[in-house]
């Protein structure tokens, strides 16, 4: 229990959350967040990447509503562009039903994983195409869009228009020499072509000074942004709608489709009610990757400028999920299906294991001998094994949740233990400071040094022999209690990351659905706990040992 004895005043707050989840409604309302996944390309399936990705944004919205604020979240599917026109081709089939196809994927998966949106936007849908048509016509009224003629690098696979400081040159197997992209090694060609540009440029200066404010997290993150930012050109905002025929046309004119990237972001507006009834807006938190951070610090708050709308509060960027220390990528053949491993790992498991793994800061290995291990060693044999055994009828014979008892609390418990649990409440401010933070795999690690603490607890006192005579009945009652009170605050708390589960725990303890907030971890005297009462009967296991 080091860990526990000497971290607790460290894990405040995090101070670069400070001004963020601060989106106030009307008095006598709840306060309202609005959280965003990027909207997910649809050239092809959904991995892991894709899913960490909503699983921290989910987290987030989770904790949000723990502390009874409303939340907005928002994903889907970004389906026009290039890319998508040529991969439809290839398999024979019409874009839009390529789309369809893949984007049921994504919502099968977030689905499943308990993925809790109120949003899931498609860039296809007819209130996002009217959306993005207005911002256009807004940035043309605010002379932020002129014709001209575009020449440089641009990246196909990435849908992305490159300087000549973000490529480089790379040595195929013939000998020749290709250009490529620094960041995504994916091939680069030369454009030149008359289209409609954007004056990036001249919001440069207003651009700096939002991203100066430290709207990126985590900070480190900066210098990426800061190696575009020192070749800004304005930007190629349209194509020749005979190269690309898959996506929104410009508004009057029938020649030149609208930038895959420009259209996309424009999303979260669309989640927003934007044009007619904008709410809810700036967003308070916009998580990304890493591979797509340029679009959400650059592109997309320069749009926002341009129209005279607010800009995010903040913008999370979280690290790769690698495998064997590679990306994953088709042509490595490494891409792991996260609808395969839930069939072996249980979709509660794999959620667990992405979100207690994965962190914002780092890249993270995926491996599945890891992964089971992780999964039955933390949530089947500490967690869920902890409530087998307070509420097995061999020790808890009557099958309850007790009330606690302050002089049997002096009179069997040492004081190291007295003190371990009085510090319960110490665990929530924690949690609070890191799920603000975004940082689920650290929530994971203090919850479950107090669970394991519990478990230890429960083998010291030897309740199994406590339970042979009568006269035990105090000890063995307090001790339920203090197990099944930190099995209940653990629970509330890891709600966010296994909510199925953690909602069966606490089920099984009794605890009513109306009693499941952050504030409730502190309210140990409630009014239906003051006497003892029934824990919730289940016959089955809620979760099996992974094999």
């Amino acid at each position: 229990m080091k860990w526990l004895q000497t971290n607790w005043v460290k894990c405040l707050r995090p101070p670069f959350i400070q001004k963020a989840y601060c989106t106030h409604s009307p008095c006598g309302s709840k306060e309202r967040v609005f959280i965003t996944t990027p909207i997910f390309y649809v050239n092809a399936a959904p991995h892991i990447g894709h899913l960490y990705t909503a699983l921290l944004a989910d987290a987030t919205a989770r904790f949000h509503r723990l502390h009874g604020k409303e939340v907005v979240f928002s994903t889907g599917t970004d389906e026009h562009g290039l890319k998508i026109q040529s991969s439809a081709t290839k398999v024979n089939k019409t874009p839009k039903l390529y789309c369809d196809e893949i984007a049921a994927k994504f919502k099968a998966l977030f689905d499943r994983t308990d993925v809790s949106y109120s949003h899931f936007i498609r860039t296809t849908d007819e209130t996002h195409v009217s959306a993005v048509q207005n911002f256009w016509k807004i940035l043309v009224k605010n002379d932020y869009i002129y014709q001209g003629k575009y020449e440089g690098w641009y990246s196909m696979a990435d849908e992305e228009f490159l300087s000549e400081e973000e490529v480089c040159d790379q040595r195929m197997e013939t000998g020749e020499s290709q250009k490529i992209s620094v960041s995504s090694g994916h091939p680069v060609v030369w454009v030149a072509e008359e289209n409609y540009m954007f004056r990036l440029t001249k919001i440069k200066p207003k651009l700096l000074e939002w991203l100066n404010t430290g709207v990126i997290y985590p900070r480190e993150k900066r210098s990426q942004v800061d190696i575009a930012l020192r070749n800004l050109q304005d930007l190629s905002v349209s194509r020749s709608r005979s190269r690309l025929s898959w996506g929104i046309p410009v508004p009057g004119d029938s020649t030149q489709t609208i930038y895959v990237w420009l259209d996309a972001l424009i999303n979260y507006l669309t989640v927003a009610g934007y044009p007619d009834h904008l709410q809810h807006w700036p967003a308070d938190t916009q998580i990304v990757g890493q591979d797509i951070l340029k679009f959400h610090t650059i592109y997309w708050p320069a749009f926002l400028l341009a129209a005279g709308l607010d800009l995010p509060k903040q913008i999370v960027c979280h690290a790769h999920w690698t495998v064997d220390g590679y990306k994953m990528s088709k042509s490595r053949g490494n891409v792991v299906d996260p609808q395969e491993r839930m069939n072996k790992l249980t979709a509660t498991g794999f959620r667990y294991f992405l979100l207690r793994s994965g962190t914002v800061f780092t890249n993270c290995n995926y491996d599945d001998a890891v992964a089971k291990d992780i999964v039955n060693a933390e949530i089947v044999n500490s967690y869920l094994n902890m409530l087998s055994r307070v509420s097995s009828k061999s020790i808890n014979k009557h099958t309850i949740f007790p009330s606690f008892n302050e002089e049997d609390f002096q009179t069997f418990f040492t004081k190291e233990e007295r003190s371990m649990f009085n510090r319960l409440p110490d665990l929530i401010d924690i949690c609070n400071g890191y799920y603000n933070g975004l940082l689920c795999h650290k929530v994971s690690e203090a919850v479950f040094e107090y669970i394991r603490w519990s478990n230890k607890l429960f083998n010291d006192h030897v309740p199994w022999k406590l339970c042979k005579d009568p006269a035990n009945d105090r000890h063995l009652h307090c001790l339920l209690h203090v197990t099944m009170e930190t099995l209940r605050v653990c629970s509330i708390l890891l709600q966010p990351l296994i909510p199925h589960i953690a909602g069966q725990v606490l089920d099984r303890l009794g605890i009513s659905k109306g009693d499941r907030l952050i504030k409730h971890c502190l309210e140990r005297q409630l009014v239906h706990r003051i006497k003892d009462h029934p824990l919730q009967c289940q016959k089955n296991h809620i979760m099996q040992r992974i094999k």
